[in-house]
């Protein structure tokens, strides 16, 4: 059906960057948001970024001008580009997404998440 992988996630020094990528694949009919969370243990899972289809983007208030989303949507992509990172970001970080897929005569929709990538924000 249609999976989400995301990739990128590692150790990096406060300050320093990382970028996210989250490739989504399968019978895929169309994308609207796609969506950014983060989870660190004990906590809830928090909304970082989310970009639609037409290039809108909103940011949790912790990471704006730090962090920015974009997608490419013929390639059903999204990156999470962090910058000027802090220990607090520290955190498993998701990409979800609401998918229309399609399969044989029929379209549905479902949301769909990724296993995850660590990032791990230390000195």
């Amino acid at each position: 059906q249609v999976q989400l992988v995301e990739s990128g996630g590692g150790l990096v020094q406060p300050g320093g960057s990382l970028r996210l990528s989250c490739a989504a694949s399968g019978s895929i009919f169309n994308i609207n948001v796609m969506n950014w969370y983060r989870q660190v243990p004990g906590r809830a899972r928090e909304l970082v970024a989310h970009i639609t289809s037409g290039g809108y983007t909103n940011y949790a208030d912790s990471v704006k001008g730090r962090f920015t989303v974009s997608r490419d949507n013929a390639k059903n992509m999204v990156y999470l580009q962090m910058n000027s990172l802090k220990r607090e970001d520290t955190a498993v970080y998701y990409c979800k997404a609401p998918v229309q897929y399609y399969s044989g005569s029929s379209y549905y929709t479902s949301d769909f998440w990724g296993q995850g990538t660590q990032v791990t924000v230390s000195s």
